[in-house]
């Protein structure tokens, strides 16, 4: 128990001597609002290839995300999902060789044991990403089932004759031998490449094998959930049915090690088909039409309904399944970045913060967004480093990549946004830290209010208890007013700008934020 104290002391020590501004606001002792639960949970999705490296490989490990806890919590993290760890030929790892282990890249499965319990002596939530649909075409199932028709692991994998092959013929493909030779015989089917080979889930075995892969990480590791990606593929298309009841399986299986544990889902998807994997299933799903929206509003700087579209889907949820999970984010690690989808304009990547924190659900931060960090497609290059100082040969500094746009060239690093009261680092802190303090914000009630001005977006947040709030975004880059009738408006809580509000005529600053505190509705 001393050597495990010690680590985590350590750790913290490392972490606290690396920054120059001390971190007086980070109190490990004081439980967050969310403690216990998911919901309204800031979470933070943290591609560790890219975070911070201590064995000097130019690599990021796990002690290096390790020692980076102060930072997250300071900011104000509740929870992190991690992309993939373990052993993979990919830098992404989304290619899977071995489910019970870690990638010696990474470090070691004691290692990232040890940062299990160090986020839990935080009151952190680790979710690590499951690629439960598909494995690596190097992984030894896949390796012994192209090795025969009769192998022992053939039936882990979905196979057809070339030409019973009717529908989706580009996710069928031949294996190849060692030395890259297609095969002669029976195609697989791998929906996203031929690196990817789907499992066969109407195989029990492979069913099983699974649920006892998901068991290993809760019970013998202490995650506390899982991020289950391409969670709609684990069937072909036009099975969806089957996807649901498995999800129905595995959740239940999960239970019985860890109650509450917890899972959500990367189902891309219209809403309508997305609400059926909440029902005893999933416990969330992403929300990827509102990060659509959010995008979308601060780009063009009007409200376009955003509020009323996200109530009506909302209630689709809540009728199928009362207890969901919202999980809102703005972009992720397979989108070009918020920041320059705005054009480097760093107003708008605020607002599309606003808009996230202030809006109902668990809102997940993709690394990097907290201080502006740019990329587009291709993948690797919205995966770039983490920029914390503006030297690249900084303690820490990954180095896997040559980045082609988040440099210290490109956007101020971490250290010098930490000095910068107006910074979007700092912006971030103060909204999280508003929010987590707020009832109504960690509340699930919101109803829209009309603005004369359709550059004003305008809603009313509230929780279980009565608890109310009037949320005011300016979006565009010009000053805006409207009346807001019938609302009893009362002291201002939290702004980002110049506000004024007299006899219900609200005025903003552009590209601003006000909350206020709101006593009730007045009778007509």
């Amino acid at each position: 128990m001393k050597s495990k104290l010690l680590f985590v002391a350590c750790l913290l020590s490392v972490n606290l001597m690396a920054q120059k501004k001390p971190m007086a606001a980070f109190r490990p002792d004081v439980l967050p609002p969310t403690a216990g639960g998911f919901e309204n949970r800031i979470m933070y999705e943290v591609f560790i290839r890219s975070f911070y490296d201590t064995n000097k490989d130019g690599i990021g490990d796990i002690n290096g995300l390790a020692s980076r806890m102060g930072y997250l919590r300071e900011l104000g993290v509740e929870g992190l999902w991690l992309m993939p760890i373990s052993p993979s030929p990919t830098y992404h790892k989304y290619d899977v060789t071995d489910y019970y282990d870690v990638d010696s890249v990474y470090g070691t499965l004691k290692d990232f044991k040890n940062f299990v319990e160090l986020a839990h002596s935080l009151k952190m939530k680790v979710v690590i990403d499951l690629v439960l649909n598909h494995c690596s075409n190097l992984h030894p199932w896949f390796l012994d089932a192209i090795s025969s028709p009769k192998a022992k692991y053939r039936d882990y994998f979905v196979w057809s004759d070339p030409d019973k092959i009717k529908s989706e013929p580009e996710h069928w493909y031949f294996p190849e031998d060692a030395s890259g030779k297609k095969m002669d015989g029976q195609k697989f089917y791998g929906f996203f490449w031929s690196g990817m080979p789907d499992l066969n889930y109407d195989n029990p075995k492979v069913r099983e094998e699974m649920k006892k892969v998901g068991k290993f990480w809760l019970s013998e590791i202490g995650v506390d959930g899982f991020r289950l990606d391409a969670a709609q593929h684990v069937y072909p298309t036009g099975q969806e049915v089957k996807n649901h009841l498995w999800w129905q399986e595995f959740r239940k299986s999960m239970e019985e090690v860890k109650p509450d544990f917890f899972m959500v889902g990367e189902v891309v998807n219209s809403n309508k088909n997305i609400a059926p994997y909440l029902k005893k299933g999933l416990h969330a799903a992403f929300n990827f039409d509102l990060a659509r929206e959010i995008n979308t509003t601060v780009i063009t700087g009007v409200d376009s309904g955003i509020v009323s579209r996200l109530t009506a889907v909302r209630a689709l949820y809540r009728q199928i399944a009362p207890g969901f999970i919202d999980a809102t984010f703005i972009t992720n690690h397979d989108q070009d970045r918020i920041m320059s989808n705005v054009k480097h304009d760093v107003n708008k990547a605020k607002m599309a913060a606003a808009l996230l924190f202030t809006l109902p659900g668990s809102p997940y931060i993709y690394y990097g967004e907290e201080i502006g960090m740019l990329g587009q497609k291709p993948d690797e290059m919205i995966r770039e480093p983490f920029i914390w100082t503006a030297s690249e040969n900084s303690a820490g500094q990954t180095r896997w990549e040559v980045p082609q746009f988040s440099s210290a060239k490109t956007i101020v690093p971490l250290n010098l946004q930490q000095e910068d009261s107006s910074s979007i680092y700092h912006f971030y802190k103060k909204f999280i830290a508003f929010r987590r303090n707020s009832p109504a914000l960690s509340g699930q009630g919101i109803q829209p209010v009309k603005s004369s001005d359709p550059h004003l977006l305008i809603f009313i947040r509230s929780d279980k208890s009565g608890n109310s709030v009037l949320v005011v975004h300016n979006l565009s880059d010009k000053v805006g007013s409207t009346t807001v009738a019938s609302i009893a408006i009362g002291e201002e809580l939290f702004s980002t700008g110049k506000i004024s509000c007299e006899k219900g005529k609200i005025t903003c600053a552009p590209y601003s934020t006000a909350i206020f505190e709101l006593h009730r509705m007045e009778k007509k």
